[in-house]
């Protein structure tokens, strides 16, 4: 079974911790709700909250609370990124 990510096609339809965060990040780079990383990384609220309550103590996201939540990508998580999508292009993930 093959199942379509961002990134590309994973075999067996599992993703790894490392690619999921890099989708949450793509996604939230120009802001994002909650609702748009769900339905765009594929995974359910749970397992977001999870994420966040990570990517947020390392510094690689802020969240912007108000009326909705807004999740942004900070300086430090859009290198993240850049260093991912290069070991990406090279083969290595």
């Amino acid at each position: 079974m093959l199942s379509k990510s961002v990134t590309g096609y994973v075999i067996g339809g599992r993703r790894s911790r490392t690619e999921i965060i890099a989708e949450i990040l793509r996604i939230a780079k120009g802001g994002a709700r909650k609702t748009r990383i769900v339905y765009g990384a594929n995974i359910n609220f749970r397992l977001l909250d999870e994420y966040l309550k990570r990517l947020e103590r390392a510094g690689l996201i802020t969240i912007e609370s108000g009326k909705v939540d807004i999740i942004k990508t900070t300086d430090k998580g859009v290198e993240y990124l850049r260093r991912y999508e290069n070991l990406e292009n090279l083969g290595i993930l």
